[in-house]
């Protein structure tokens, strides 16, 4: 098991390299965007991208090293005109990775907080994410558990029909339409929910009525699936022999279920639940979008339309290391929910 680990972590760790080189080099193969603000800010920015080993500066004009980035007139440099010129890609690469292992610094935002770190931005709006997805977690796991075990045991029955038609229903429609319909029934029609994510400097009530509309849009899917996924495991396990021999020696049905049918039905949903809760750092990008939540998955797209290169290279960073390690998290959890799948274990 342990070599297995190992094996994974180290799998892990060279995916996360080769798609994070892969991104850097796309990225530096676009345009060079221009940082936005006033001249001081952009001479305070250029003068870092310099610093970092991106940006090459030259007191006069050069013709080896392509475009002129911006020249910086002489009321901002205090003497003669300042060039500034993109360093080749492999260069920028090298001093990429010395950057990040040396001084953890992954960039500088151009145009979603200009001059400020791209960490210190993912940082700022990852607990935002985080809270609201916590808390649909809390809410699905324990309420698609218990839909689906109440439609394996009434199966074939009424209860089993309406539950299961209900998620098949839900499940099918795609997640930005319930997010939209939530919003135009209790938003817009009725006006009991705010129509946006409430700022931090509001009150403590219409902060709290500002988390229901994100965590029912959230929750909606989870809960169909682990409602699909408990139904199925179960159905399965207690048409086995085991569960009948169970019965024959004279325990009750409810005993029956609760011993063995559901112990050994959460074998593979353990696992998911757990992913799920590494996977809560990702945000939703749809729902942030139209909600105007202030978090990582809305910070992609507002990086993709103001052509923040940085801060989107940071941001995949984040969305590529938190798959990853939500699935060595699901293979190795296997191993330690049922001893009897673990990899290298002695016969």
């Amino acid at each position: 098991m342990t070599k297995y680990v190992i094996k994974r972590l180290l799998l892990a760790v060279l995916t996360c390299f080769v798609i994070l080189t892969l991104t850097f080099i796309l990225m530096k193969m676009l345009p060079f965007t221009e940082p936005t603000g006033s001249l001081s800010i952009k001479w305070a920015y250029y003068n870092k991208q310099v610093n970092l080993g991106y940006v090459v500066f030259k007191d006069a004009p050069v013709n080896n090293l392509g475009e002129c980035l911006w020249e910086a007139p002489a009321s901002v440099t205090g003497g003669s005109p300042a060039y500034f010129y993109k360093a080749p890609i492999i260069t920028q690469y090298l001093n990429w990775l010395g950057n990040i292992f040396t001084k953890w610094d992954w960039g500088t935002s151009t145009a979603i907080n200009p001059n400020y770190t791209a960490m210190y931005i993912i940082g700022s709006r990852l607990p935002v994410s985080m809270g609201i997805n916590i808390i649909s977690v809390l809410i699905s796991v324990p309420l698609g558990i218990l839909l689906g075990v109440v439609a394996a045991l009434k199966k074939n029955k009424l209860t089993d029909h309406i539950i299961s038609t209900a998620v098949m229903i839900f499940i099918s429609v795609p997640s930005f339409v319930i997010i939209s319909l939530l919003l135009l029934w209790f938003c817009y029609q009725n006006k009991w929910l705010p129509s946006q994510w409430p700022g931090s400097g509001l009150s403590a009530e219409k902060r709290f009525l500002g988390y229901i509309i994100p965590v029912i849009s959230l929750s909606f899917g989870s809960v169909c699936g682990y409602t699909r996924f408990t139904r199925a495991e179960l159905c399965e396990v207690m048409s086995s022999d085991y569960l009948l021999l169970a019965r024959t020696k004279g325990l009750t049905k409810r005993q029956s279920i609760i011993r063995h049918a559901l112990r050994n039905a959460m074998v593979p949903i353990v696992p998911s639940i757990i992913a799920e809760f590494i996977g809560i750092l990702g945000g939703s990008m749809i729902l942030e979008s139209l909600y105007t939540i202030p978090g990582i998955g809305r910070l992609f797209i507002d990086c993709i339309n103001l052509k923040d290169y940085n801060v989107l290279m940071t941001d995949m960073a984040v969305f590529t290391m938190i798959s990853l390690a939500a699935g060595v998290l699901l293979d190795i959890s296997y191993g330690f929910i049922d001893p009897r799948i673990r990899m290298g274990a002695k016969k």
